[in-house]
């Protein structure tokens, strides 16, 4: 701490006394514990009375009830250091120093800088002491240590028992409780509400393709932005998120991991392939030329058409340029487009095979032999510990390399499962595409499109599409 600064008060004629009596409590618990408002403000104003009399004393009380003193935006609090900086006041009085402030900082700023600044002394009543004596004004610094000091110890209190919460996969407790679920204080977790079912829909929608503000004016949520806070909880799929880290939580996830993992690796896609909102082109991005491999542009075409030109024709972006001699003509973009479209509504209609059967039975094959593997080794250590033998050390090391090669192959099983459900979910997403495009706009027409197309080439007129699936 620098130098102290603190003055000497000098003394008022009793004709100019006025006491400010500042009474706080922040919590129901503190009136519990004696601090109420009714008896702080009976025992100041007997005290009051007993230091300065009855008479030629003007008594003003400053009452903030239900705030925290943690720091000084509090109304009664700024109306007091409002009038001692116009001059108003003779004597600020507290029950408790802790009444004033909690915050070191926050009280030597206002002993120091506002009270003693104006030759307004300060007195605690419960420490038996005032500013407007020197061991008063040093016992003030001593108590502001430690009620700064309680404080923080309270902070790490509170925080140690919030971790110790989570890592047992209990909810936090107290603040916002996440949409679609209740928080239920006898068990300590999150439950499902009757919001949980909009919760599923978010993700739903979002999946097949629905920009987050038509889901939010579908759904009757408020904001685009509420939507996009509940496709990103991870506490929706039975996680607990705290302080930057991730913990297991006992709640029922209202989505699986699988659904909410999809959602996001949507979400960072079509974020990073934003779509233009200046053009009312559908294919914008996404049509290459088939004769050079450059991009081709939607360019306007008489009074109400477009064509796609290459950009090595076109050369008005010459680092776009692939080869200066393409003869890749321009391409009609209505024709372009229905031709995509079409193809894309005929594909969704075909039937959705079922890509799991398979995988899931040579799964099942892989790790029944990795039991039997690991039965074997158990086997052959119980045999070793009994007498060591170089045969058996040979063994050993034969069952682990197979068991290696076991779990390898489990899981490059597991990922091309993963694969397979993910090209049957976007199937299954699109499709009623047909149903629904008339009545979907641009932007969502353009998402449903970049869900399952990598790219339309054009070559000579002819197209070829490329698919995601």
């Amino acid at each position: 701490m620098g130098r102290s600064k603190m003055l000497q008060v000098r003394e008022r004629a009793e004709k100019d006394r006025f006491v400010m009596l500042y009474l706080r409590v922040s919590t129901d618990r503190q009136a519990e514990e004696g601090y109420s408002i009714a008896i702080q403000k009976e025992r100041l104003t007997a005290y009051a009375h007993s230091l300065f009399g009855s008479e030629n004393v003007k008594l003003e009380y400053f009452i903030d009830d239900g705030y925290s003193g943690g720091n000084l935006e509090r109304p009664e609090m700024q109306r007091m250091i409002g009038l001692i900086r116009s001059g108003v006041g003779s004597h600020v009085v507290v029950y408790k120093l802790d009444r004033l402030s909690r915050s070191q900082k926050d009280t030597l700023y206002l002993i120091e800088d506002v009270f003693l600044a104006h030759d307004v002394a300060f007195v605690s009543m419960l420490e038996s002491f005032n500013t407007a004596t020197p061991f008063g004004r040093a016992v003030v610094g001593i108590l502001s240590v430690f009620a700064q000091l309680e404080r923080e110890n309270i902070f790490e209190r509170t925080r140690s028992g919030m971790q110790k919460r989570v890592e047992s996969g209990l909810w936090m407790g107290g603040g916002r409780v996440p949409f679609g679920y209740d928080y239920d204080r006898e068990q300590g977790i999150l439950v499902p509400n009757r919001d949980a079912d909009t919760v599923r829909a978010v993700y739903d929608l979002y999946i097949q393709g629905y920009a987050l503000q038509h889901i939010a004016n579908l759904l009757g949520l408020k904001y685009e932005r509420l939507a996009a806070q509940i496709l990103t909880r991870k506490s929706n799929a039975g996680v607990i998120v705290y302080n930057g880290k991730e913990y297991p939580g006992r709640h029922e996830p209202i989505v699986s991991m699988e659904t909410y993992e999809t959602a996001m690796r949507l979400l960072r896609e079509r974020s990073a392939k934003r779509m233009v909102t200046k053009t009312d082109h559908l294919l914008t991005g996404l049509v290459r030329c088939g004769v050079c491999g450059a991009k081709m542009r939607y360019i306007k075409w008489g009074k109400d058409s477009s064509r796609l030109m290459c950009y090595s024709r076109e050369k008005s972006k010459p680092y776009l340029v692939r080869d200066p001699n393409c003869d890749n003509e321009p391409a009609d973009a209505d024709a372009i487009e229905r031709i995509v479209t079409e193809d894309l509504f005929a594909m969704t209609r075909q039937a959705v095979p079922d890509p799991e059967t398979e995988a899931v039975e040579v799964l099942q094959v892989l790790r029944e032999r990795l039991a039997a593997c690991a039965h074997k080794l158990k086997r052959l250590y119980n045999l070793y510990s009994a007498g060591e033998d170089e045969v058996l050390v040979e063994s050993i090391g034969e069952v682990k390399r197979e068991m290696a090669g076991l779990q390898e192959q489990i899981r490059a099983e597991e990922e091309r499962g993963a694969v397979s459900r993910e090209a049957r979910r976007t199937r299954e997403s699109l499709g009623n595409l047909a149903g629904a495009w008339p009545w979907m706009t641009l932007q969502e027409r353009r998402a449903a499109i970049r869900s399952v197309v990598e790219c339309v080439v054009v070559t000579h007129n002819r197209v070829h599409i490329q698919y995601k699936l």
